[in-house]
Protein backbone atom coordinates (compact mmCIF):
# COMPACT_ATOMS: atom_id res chain seq x y z
CA UNK A 1 0.00 0.00 0.00
CA UNK A 2 2.61 2.50 -1.07
CA UNK A 3 1.74 6.15 -0.76
CA UNK A 4 -0.80 5.67 2.05
CA UNK A 5 -1.32 8.85 4.02
CA UNK A 6 -1.67 8.66 7.78
CA UNK A 7 -4.46 10.09 9.90
CA UNK A 8 -5.08 11.05 13.53
CA UNK A 9 -5.95 7.44 14.46
CA UNK A 10 -2.64 6.06 13.20
CA UNK A 11 -1.62 3.13 15.37
CA UNK A 12 -5.19 2.27 16.41
CA UNK A 13 -5.98 -1.30 15.39
CA UNK A 14 -9.57 -2.35 14.80
CA UNK A 15 -11.04 -5.78 14.10
CA UNK A 16 -14.43 -5.58 12.38
CA UNK A 17 -16.61 -8.66 12.74
CA UNK A 18 -19.95 -7.20 11.67
CA UNK A 19 -21.77 -7.11 8.35
CA UNK A 20 -24.07 -4.86 6.32
CA UNK A 21 -24.47 -1.33 7.65
CA UNK A 22 -24.18 -0.23 11.29
CA UNK A 23 -20.99 -1.98 12.42
CA UNK A 24 -19.16 -1.65 9.10
CA UNK A 25 -20.10 2.04 8.79
CA UNK A 26 -18.47 2.60 12.18
CA UNK A 27 -15.40 0.76 10.91
CA UNK A 28 -15.34 2.89 7.78
CA UNK A 29 -15.34 6.11 9.82
CA UNK A 30 -12.40 4.90 11.90
CA UNK A 31 -10.56 3.76 8.77
CA UNK A 32 -11.11 7.14 7.10
CA UNK A 33 -9.04 8.71 9.86
CA UNK A 34 -6.13 6.32 9.83
CA UNK A 35 -7.10 3.35 12.00
CA UNK A 36 -5.97 -0.03 10.68
CA UNK A 37 -9.30 -1.79 10.20
CA UNK A 38 -9.24 -5.52 9.52
CA UNK A 39 -12.63 -6.69 8.28
CA UNK A 40 -13.42 -10.35 8.81
CA UNK A 41 -15.82 -11.82 6.23
CA UNK A 42 -17.25 -15.32 5.83
CA UNK A 43 -15.58 -17.36 3.09
CA UNK A 44 -16.99 -17.50 -0.45
CA UNK A 45 -19.83 -14.96 -0.09
CA UNK A 46 -18.34 -12.28 2.13
CA UNK A 47 -20.36 -9.40 3.57
CA UNK A 48 -23.86 -9.33 2.00
CA UNK A 49 -23.43 -5.64 1.18
CA UNK A 50 -21.08 -6.75 -1.60
CA UNK A 51 -24.27 -7.60 -3.52
CA UNK A 52 -26.60 -4.77 -2.43
CA UNK A 53 -28.06 -2.19 -4.84
CA UNK A 54 -26.25 -1.34 -8.08
CA UNK A 55 -23.48 -3.76 -9.09
CA UNK A 56 -20.43 -3.48 -11.30
CA UNK A 57 -19.15 -6.88 -12.40
CA UNK A 58 -20.93 -8.60 -9.52
CA UNK A 59 -19.73 -6.18 -6.82
CA UNK A 60 -21.84 -3.43 -5.27
CA UNK A 61 -20.71 0.15 -5.77
CA UNK A 62 -21.77 0.67 -2.15
CA UNK A 63 -19.17 -1.90 -1.10
CA UNK A 64 -16.32 0.22 -2.42
CA UNK A 65 -17.45 3.10 -0.20
CA UNK A 66 -18.47 1.15 2.92
CA UNK A 67 -15.20 -0.80 3.07
CA UNK A 68 -12.72 1.75 1.79
CA UNK A 69 -9.39 1.81 3.62
CA UNK A 70 -10.13 -1.60 5.21
CA UNK A 71 -8.29 -4.90 4.89
CA UNK A 72 -10.36 -8.01 4.15
CA UNK A 73 -9.67 -11.34 5.85
CA UNK A 74 -11.75 -14.39 4.91
CA UNK A 75 -12.51 -16.44 8.02
CA UNK A 76 -15.20 -18.85 9.24
CA UNK A 77 -16.12 -17.69 12.74
CA UNK A 78 -18.17 -20.83 13.30
CA UNK A 79 -15.09 -23.05 13.08
CA UNK A 80 -12.77 -23.74 15.99
CA UNK A 81 -9.83 -22.73 13.81
CA UNK A 82 -11.46 -19.41 13.01
CA UNK A 83 -12.24 -18.77 16.65
CA UNK A 84 -8.63 -19.42 17.66
CA UNK A 85 -7.47 -16.98 14.99
CA UNK A 86 -9.85 -14.32 16.35
CA UNK A 87 -8.38 -14.83 19.81
CA UNK A 88 -4.93 -14.38 18.32
CA UNK A 89 -5.97 -11.21 16.54
CA UNK A 90 -7.72 -9.94 19.69
CA UNK A 91 -4.34 -9.86 21.44
CA UNK A 92 -3.08 -7.40 18.84
CA UNK A 93 -5.99 -4.98 18.37
CA UNK A 94 -7.41 -2.10 20.37
CA UNK A 95 -11.06 -2.32 19.29
CA UNK A 96 -13.40 -5.03 18.05
CA UNK A 97 -16.63 -4.00 16.31
CA UNK A 98 -19.46 -6.52 16.08
CA UNK A 99 -23.14 -6.27 15.22
CA UNK A 100 -24.35 -9.83 15.60
CA UNK A 101 -27.44 -10.79 17.57
CA UNK A 102 -26.54 -10.71 21.30
CA UNK A 103 -25.11 -14.01 22.46
CA UNK A 104 -23.79 -15.05 19.03
CA UNK A 105 -20.13 -14.39 19.76
CA UNK A 106 -20.51 -16.02 23.18
CA UNK A 107 -21.88 -19.13 21.44
CA UNK A 108 -18.72 -19.15 19.33
CA UNK A 109 -16.49 -18.67 22.38
CA UNK A 110 -15.29 -15.26 21.21
CA UNK A 111 -17.54 -13.00 23.31
CA UNK A 112 -16.26 -10.04 25.29
CA UNK A 113 -15.31 -12.05 28.37
CA UNK A 114 -13.51 -14.65 26.23
CA UNK A 115 -11.45 -12.05 24.42
CA UNK A 116 -10.91 -9.88 27.48
CA UNK A 117 -9.09 -12.87 28.94
CA UNK A 118 -6.40 -12.54 26.27
CA UNK A 119 -6.38 -8.72 26.15
CA UNK A 120 -7.44 -6.90 29.32
CA UNK A 121 -7.38 -3.53 27.55
CA UNK A 122 -9.68 -4.67 24.73
CA UNK A 123 -12.57 -2.40 23.74
CA UNK A 124 -15.52 -4.16 22.12
CA UNK A 125 -18.20 -2.18 20.29
CA UNK A 126 -21.45 -4.12 20.31
CA UNK A 127 -24.21 -2.86 18.01
CA UNK A 128 -27.55 -4.65 18.06
CA UNK A 129 -31.24 -4.01 17.60
CA UNK A 130 -32.22 -3.79 21.28
CA UNK A 131 -28.97 -3.90 23.26
CA UNK A 132 -27.12 -6.60 25.17
CA UNK A 133 -29.75 -6.97 27.91
CA UNK A 134 -33.45 -6.37 28.55
CA UNK A 135 -36.53 -8.40 27.56
CA UNK A 136 -36.09 -7.74 23.83
CA UNK A 137 -32.40 -8.70 23.79
CA UNK A 138 -32.93 -11.86 21.75
CA UNK A 139 -35.30 -10.40 19.18
CA UNK A 140 -33.86 -9.90 15.69
CA UNK A 141 -33.35 -6.21 15.04
CA UNK A 142 -32.67 -4.18 11.90
CA UNK A 143 -32.23 -0.44 11.48
CA UNK A 144 -35.75 -0.13 10.09
CA UNK A 145 -37.19 -1.66 13.27
CA UNK A 146 -35.01 0.63 15.37
CA UNK A 147 -36.38 3.62 13.47
CA UNK A 148 -39.92 2.44 14.16
CA UNK A 149 -39.47 1.72 17.85
CA UNK A 150 -37.20 4.74 18.40
CA UNK A 151 -39.96 7.10 17.26
CA UNK A 152 -38.75 8.65 14.02
CA UNK A 153 -41.05 6.62 11.75
CA UNK A 154 -44.11 7.74 13.73
CA UNK A 155 -43.16 11.37 13.12
CA UNK A 156 -42.19 11.04 9.45
CA UNK A 157 -44.86 11.90 6.88
CA UNK A 158 -48.19 13.72 6.85
CA UNK A 159 -50.91 13.40 9.49
CA UNK A 160 -53.51 12.09 7.03
CA UNK A 161 -51.22 9.39 5.63
CA UNK A 162 -49.44 6.32 7.03
CA UNK A 163 -46.00 6.75 8.59
CA UNK A 164 -43.18 6.62 6.09
CA UNK A 165 -39.42 6.28 6.20
CA UNK A 166 -36.41 8.41 5.42
CA UNK A 167 -34.88 7.26 2.13
CA UNK A 168 -31.64 6.04 3.70
CA UNK A 169 -30.69 3.61 6.48
CA UNK A 170 -30.79 6.33 9.11
CA UNK A 171 -31.08 4.07 12.15
CA UNK A 172 -27.97 2.13 11.18
CA UNK A 173 -25.99 5.25 10.40
CA UNK A 174 -26.88 7.04 13.65
CA UNK A 175 -25.97 3.88 15.55
CA UNK A 176 -22.61 3.81 13.80
CA UNK A 177 -21.92 7.38 14.89
CA UNK A 178 -22.65 6.45 18.51
CA UNK A 179 -20.43 3.39 18.09
CA UNK A 180 -17.51 5.58 17.01
CA UNK A 181 -18.15 8.11 19.79
CA UNK A 182 -18.27 5.28 22.33
CA UNK A 183 -15.11 3.69 20.93
CA UNK A 184 -13.10 6.89 21.17
CA UNK A 185 -14.40 7.64 24.67
CA UNK A 186 -13.37 4.13 25.71
CA UNK A 187 -9.91 4.61 24.17
CA UNK A 188 -9.54 7.83 26.15
CA UNK A 189 -10.65 6.09 29.36
CA UNK A 190 -8.16 3.29 28.73
CA UNK A 191 -5.37 5.81 28.23
CA UNK A 192 -6.13 7.14 31.72
CA UNK A 193 -6.72 3.83 33.51
CA UNK A 194 -5.51 0.96 31.35
CA UNK A 195 -8.99 -0.56 31.48
CA UNK A 196 -10.86 -1.90 28.49
CA UNK A 197 -14.65 -2.18 28.30
CA UNK A 198 -17.51 -2.96 25.98
CA UNK A 199 -19.76 -0.31 24.44
CA UNK A 200 -23.41 -1.32 24.04
CA UNK A 201 -25.20 0.51 21.19
CA UNK A 202 -28.86 -0.34 20.53
CA UNK A 203 -30.34 0.73 17.21
CA UNK A 204 -33.65 1.83 18.73
CA UNK A 205 -31.86 3.87 21.41
CA UNK A 206 -29.69 5.65 18.86
CA UNK A 207 -32.84 6.81 17.06
CA UNK A 208 -34.69 7.49 20.31
CA UNK A 209 -31.92 9.87 21.36
CA UNK A 210 -32.94 12.18 18.49
CA UNK A 211 -36.48 12.68 19.75
CA UNK A 212 -35.85 16.20 21.09
CA UNK A 213 -38.56 17.28 23.59
CA UNK A 214 -40.98 14.39 23.06
CA UNK A 215 -40.35 12.72 26.43
CA UNK A 216 -40.66 15.73 28.78
CA UNK A 217 -43.65 17.07 26.83
CA UNK A 218 -45.48 13.78 27.27
CA UNK A 219 -44.43 13.55 30.93
CA UNK A 220 -45.65 17.03 31.84
CA UNK A 221 -48.55 17.63 29.46
CA UNK A 222 -49.52 14.25 28.03
CA UNK A 223 -48.71 15.51 24.53
CA UNK A 224 -47.99 12.87 21.90
CA UNK A 225 -46.11 14.49 19.07
CA UNK A 226 -47.66 13.67 15.70
CA UNK A 227 -46.68 13.77 12.03
CA UNK A 228 -46.75 17.28 10.63
CA UNK A 229 -45.39 16.89 7.10
CA UNK A 230 -42.81 19.49 6.20
CA UNK A 231 -43.22 21.62 9.34
CA UNK A 232 -41.92 21.36 12.89
CA UNK A 233 -44.54 22.33 15.48
CA UNK A 234 -43.56 25.34 17.53
CA UNK A 235 -40.77 26.36 15.10
CA UNK A 236 -42.17 29.19 12.95
CA UNK A 237 -41.73 29.97 10.15
CA UNK A 238 -39.81 26.92 8.94
CA UNK A 239 -41.32 25.08 6.02
CA UNK A 240 -41.12 24.04 2.39
CA UNK A 241 -42.81 26.28 -0.18
CA UNK A 242 -43.55 25.91 -3.88
CA UNK A 243 -42.05 28.34 -6.37
CA UNK A 244 -43.41 29.58 -9.67
CA UNK A 245 -41.47 27.01 -11.70
CA UNK A 246 -42.86 24.08 -9.67
CA UNK A 247 -39.67 23.65 -7.65
CA UNK A 248 -39.55 23.77 -3.87
CA UNK A 249 -37.65 26.01 -1.50
CA UNK A 250 -36.96 25.45 2.20
CA UNK A 251 -37.01 28.61 4.33
CA UNK A 252 -36.00 28.74 7.98
CA UNK A 253 -36.82 32.12 9.51
CA UNK A 254 -37.75 31.18 13.05
CA UNK A 255 -35.13 33.48 14.60
CA UNK A 256 -36.67 36.79 15.67
CA UNK A 257 -34.25 38.96 13.71
CA UNK A 258 -34.37 36.64 10.70
CA UNK A 259 -38.16 36.86 10.65
CA UNK A 260 -37.99 40.64 10.42
CA UNK A 261 -35.54 40.40 7.49
CA UNK A 262 -37.81 37.88 5.79
CA UNK A 263 -40.77 40.25 6.00
CA UNK A 264 -38.58 42.94 4.40
CA UNK A 265 -37.50 40.51 1.69
CA UNK A 266 -41.05 39.54 0.70
CA UNK A 267 -42.41 43.06 0.87
CA UNK A 268 -44.43 42.63 4.06
CA UNK A 269 -42.81 45.36 6.15
CA UNK A 270 -46.24 45.88 7.71
CA UNK A 271 -45.84 42.55 9.54
CA UNK A 272 -42.23 42.76 10.69
CA UNK A 273 -42.82 44.61 13.96
CA UNK A 274 -46.30 43.46 14.90
CA UNK A 275 -46.37 42.12 18.50
CA UNK A 276 -48.15 38.89 17.55
CA UNK A 277 -45.02 37.92 15.55
CA UNK A 278 -42.39 39.21 17.96
CA UNK A 279 -41.09 35.85 19.22
CA UNK A 280 -41.04 32.29 17.98
CA UNK A 281 -43.67 31.37 20.56
CA UNK A 282 -45.92 34.17 19.31
CA UNK A 283 -45.42 33.24 15.68
CA UNK A 284 -46.17 29.57 16.36
CA UNK A 285 -49.73 30.60 17.24
CA UNK A 286 -50.10 31.96 13.69
CA UNK A 287 -48.09 29.33 11.79
CA UNK A 288 -50.71 28.57 9.15
CA UNK A 289 -51.24 32.23 8.31
CA UNK A 290 -47.51 32.94 8.08
CA UNK A 291 -47.01 29.93 5.80
CA UNK A 292 -49.82 31.24 3.58
CA UNK A 293 -48.15 34.66 3.38
CA UNK A 294 -44.71 33.25 2.61
CA UNK A 295 -46.08 30.69 0.16
CA UNK A 296 -47.97 33.46 -1.59
CA UNK A 297 -44.64 35.21 -2.18
CA UNK A 298 -42.61 32.16 -3.30
CA UNK A 299 -45.23 31.12 -5.86
CA UNK A 300 -44.61 34.43 -7.65
CA UNK A 301 -40.89 33.71 -8.12
CA UNK A 302 -38.83 31.03 -9.80
CA UNK A 303 -36.64 29.09 -7.38
CA UNK A 304 -33.41 30.73 -8.53
CA UNK A 305 -34.84 34.24 -8.17
CA UNK A 306 -36.34 33.49 -4.76
CA UNK A 307 -33.01 32.15 -3.51
CA UNK A 308 -31.19 35.24 -4.76
CA UNK A 309 -33.57 37.61 -2.95
CA UNK A 310 -33.41 35.62 0.27
CA UNK A 311 -29.60 35.39 0.10
CA UNK A 312 -29.42 39.18 -0.28
CA UNK A 313 -31.42 39.50 2.96
CA UNK A 314 -29.37 36.81 4.76
CA UNK A 315 -32.30 34.44 5.16
CA UNK A 316 -31.48 30.72 5.61
CA UNK A 317 -32.97 29.13 2.48
CA UNK A 318 -32.15 26.38 0.05
CA UNK A 319 -33.48 24.14 -2.65
CA UNK A 320 -34.05 20.42 -2.09
CA UNK A 321 -31.10 18.63 -3.66
CA UNK A 322 -31.08 15.31 -5.42
CA UNK A 323 -27.76 13.61 -6.10
CA UNK A 324 -27.37 15.32 -9.50
CA UNK A 325 -27.68 18.70 -7.78
CA UNK A 326 -24.92 17.67 -5.38
CA UNK A 327 -22.61 16.76 -8.25
CA UNK A 328 -23.13 20.19 -9.83
CA UNK A 329 -22.92 22.27 -6.66
CA UNK A 330 -19.68 24.30 -6.35
CA UNK A 331 -19.75 24.18 -2.55
CA UNK A 332 -19.83 20.37 -2.46
CA UNK A 333 -16.82 20.34 -4.75
CA UNK A 334 -14.94 23.10 -2.93
CA UNK A 335 -15.33 21.14 0.31
CA UNK A 336 -14.17 17.85 -1.32
CA UNK A 337 -17.48 16.21 -0.55
CA UNK A 338 -17.40 14.37 -3.86
CA UNK A 339 -14.08 12.57 -4.15
CA UNK A 340 -12.57 10.17 -6.65
CA UNK A 341 -10.93 6.86 -5.92
CA UNK A 342 -9.45 4.20 -8.16
CA UNK A 343 -11.24 0.86 -8.33
CA UNK A 344 -9.51 -2.08 -9.99
CA UNK A 345 -11.45 -3.14 -13.08
CA UNK A 346 -13.72 -0.11 -12.93
CA UNK A 347 -11.41 2.90 -13.00
CA UNK A 348 -12.21 6.16 -11.27
CA UNK A 349 -15.28 6.14 -9.06
CA UNK A 350 -16.82 9.19 -7.40
CA UNK A 351 -17.67 8.63 -3.75
CA UNK A 352 -18.75 10.69 -0.71
CA UNK A 353 -16.05 12.78 0.90
CA UNK A 354 -14.92 12.56 4.51
CA UNK A 355 -16.66 14.13 7.51
CA UNK A 356 -15.58 15.91 9.69
CA UNK A 357 -12.86 18.20 8.37
CA UNK A 358 -9.78 18.42 10.58
CA UNK A 359 -7.24 21.21 10.19
CA UNK A 360 -4.13 19.26 11.21
CA UNK A 361 -4.98 15.60 10.70
CA UNK A 362 -7.58 15.24 7.95
CA UNK A 363 -9.04 11.89 6.97
CA UNK A 364 -7.99 10.24 3.72
CA UNK A 365 -9.26 7.75 1.17
CA UNK A 366 -6.35 5.43 0.44
CA UNK A 367 -8.07 2.56 -1.38
CA UNK A 368 -11.49 1.23 -2.28
CA UNK A 369 -13.26 -1.66 -0.59
CA UNK A 370 -11.03 -4.73 -1.10
CA UNK A 371 -11.60 -8.08 -2.73
CA UNK A 372 -12.84 -10.84 -0.47
CA UNK A 373 -9.91 -12.15 1.56
CA UNK A 374 -7.46 -9.85 -0.20
CA UNK A 375 -5.42 -9.25 2.95
CA UNK A 376 -5.77 -12.66 4.61
CA UNK A 377 -2.14 -13.71 4.08
CA UNK A 378 -0.78 -10.28 5.03
CA UNK A 379 -2.74 -10.07 8.28
CA UNK A 380 -2.32 -13.65 9.45
CA UNK A 381 1.33 -13.88 8.52
CA UNK A 382 1.97 -11.49 11.39
CA UNK A 383 0.42 -14.10 13.70
CA UNK A 384 2.48 -16.83 12.04
CA UNK A 385 -0.71 -18.62 11.03
CA UNK A 386 -0.76 -20.57 7.79
CA UNK A 387 -3.64 -19.95 5.41
CA UNK A 388 -4.75 -23.61 5.28
CA UNK A 389 -7.39 -23.58 8.06
CA UNK A 390 -8.77 -20.13 7.32
CA UNK A 391 -11.43 -21.01 4.76
CA UNK A 392 -12.50 -24.33 6.22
Amino acid sequence: MAGIKEGPLKGLKVLELGSLIAGPFAGRLLADFGAEVIKVEPPEKGDPIRKWRMLHEDTSLWWYVQSRNKKSVSLDLRSSEGQEIIKGLAKEVDIIIENFKPGTLEKWNIGYEDLKAVNAGLIMIRVSGYGQDGPYRNKPGFGSIGEAMGGIRYLTGYPDRPPTRVGISLGDSVSALYAVIGALMAVYHRSMTGEGQYVDVALYEAVYSLMESAIPEYDQYGIIRERTGSTLPGITPSNTYMCKDGKYIVIGANGDGIFKRLMDAIGREDMRDQPQYATNFDRAQHADYLDKVIGGWTIQHNLEDALKILDEHHIPAGSIYNVEDMFKDPHFNARDMICEMEVEGLGKLKVPGIVPKMSKTPGRINWAGPKLGEHTDEVLKKLEIAKQPIDS
